[in-house]
């Protein structure tokens, strides 16, 4: 059964059920000698792809400020040019950067700073408005967050976005801004099939909010190209993973991670769907609010990931299969001592 709109929670502004996570075709940037990208890129392929998108009706695209240092927002602003009415921009703000040298430099929680950030994004993407702006610092304490409210809340009134959210992993932070703040509308989590999010989902139903699902594809593992023999180039934030990032290690697929993709193959492949669609099917079946966000850095990926719309969510009994393939899982798991941990790994951080 086709899937094709979702509603960005309680902001009533309709969006496509898949929309294109926009992290990769940023480009270089780094913190230190940590690469935070996805290694070079080909600019005009990346604008192909944008619009290609949006011709397969695909209409969210997230990005952030820090993606690239700044190039991710101008590459996505080239992109959208004369379709900007089209799509639905979702940006965030809070990490610091030089543009000039694609470095990180640290994080700012200040409403002063969230001024500048906008008006800066908007100036990359070449707009008028962000239609969804998010607060990327994923562990800021509650007290912090709350202080920026008011100036959230004056941005809405003016025109220069639409709606407001957290990208974070953290249940009490996604209930402080569905409590606490008038125009929030979206939490951006990490969901997958090998990671689950109930807490986070629950708080959405609670307060209508949209759930955006950064990681739906493991960083790549759901695609099926990776294999336990495949290295990542070191200029790619996967090749040199920091600590933060779980689904690979040394430059390889995490060997835990490439047993669980193969637990669930058969199961997510049975109706004929690529391993990709069957993953996002798997989203769109486990919750109504979700906004499964691949990043996409070619035209063909952006052709598959699109006709995963097509064929919607997985079917009710096919649901079942995954779960039970991944029950089984996670009680070998926990009797070998197979690390990551299930079924309650630590939560995972967001950065970038």
């Amino acid at each position: 059964m086709a899937v094709t709109t979702r509603t960005l929670g309680r902001s009533g502004i309709e969006v496509s059920a898949l929309g294109m996570g926009c992290w990769a075709i940023a480009g270089p940037w780094a913190e230190g000698s940590q690469p935070l990208g996805w290694g070079a890129v080909d600019d005009d392929e990346s604008i192909r792809a944008v619009r290609r998108a949006l011709d397969l009706g695909v209409t969210l695209f997230d990005t952030a400020d820090t993606y690239g240092a700044g190039h991710g927002e101008r590459i996505l602003g080239r992109a959208l040019a004369g379709r900007r009415d089209e799509a639905v921009i979702a940006t965030k703000w809070g990490y610091t950067f030089d543009e000039a040298t694609r470095q990180a430099t640290g994080e700012d929680a200040s409403p002063g700073y969230l001024r500048r950030a906008v008006t800066d994004s908007l100036r990359r993407l070449g707009t008028d408005r962000i239609d969804l702006y998010q607060l990327h610092l994923a562990d800021l304490p509650v007290p912090r967050a709350e202080a920026l409210i008011g100036t959230l809340e004056e941005m809405v009134a003016e025109g220069l976005i639409r709606a407001y959210g957290w990208s974070t992993d953290r249940a009490d932070r996604a209930e402080t801004f569905g409590h606490s703040a008038p125009g929030a509308t979206a939490v951006q989590h990490s969901l997958s099939v090998l990671r689950d999010a109930p807490e986070l989902l629950l708080v959405c139903d609670k307060y209508d909010l949209v759930s955006i699902n950064r990681g739906p594809l493991a960083m790549g593992l759901l695609t099926g190209k990776y294999r336990a023999t495949s290295t990542l180039p070191r200029d790619d934030v996967r090749g040199l993973a920091p600590g933060w990032l779980e689904w690979f290690r040394g430059g390889r697929p995490a060997p835990e991670w490439l047993r669980r993709v193969a637990a669930v193959r058969d199961a997510l492949t049975a109706d004929g769907r690529t391993l990709a669609q069957g993953a996002l099917g798997w989203i769109w079946a486990r919750s109504g609010r979700t906004v499964p966000i691949p990043g996409c850095r070619t035209v063909a990926q952006v052709e598959e990931n699109a006709a995963a719309l097509h064929h919607g969510p997985l079917t009710p009994d096919q649901f079942a299969e995954v779960e039970r393939q991944l029950a089984a899982l996670r009680s070998a798991a926990l009797r070998h001592a197979d690390h990551p941990g299930w079924p309650s790994p630590t939560t995972p951080a967001t950065h970038p």
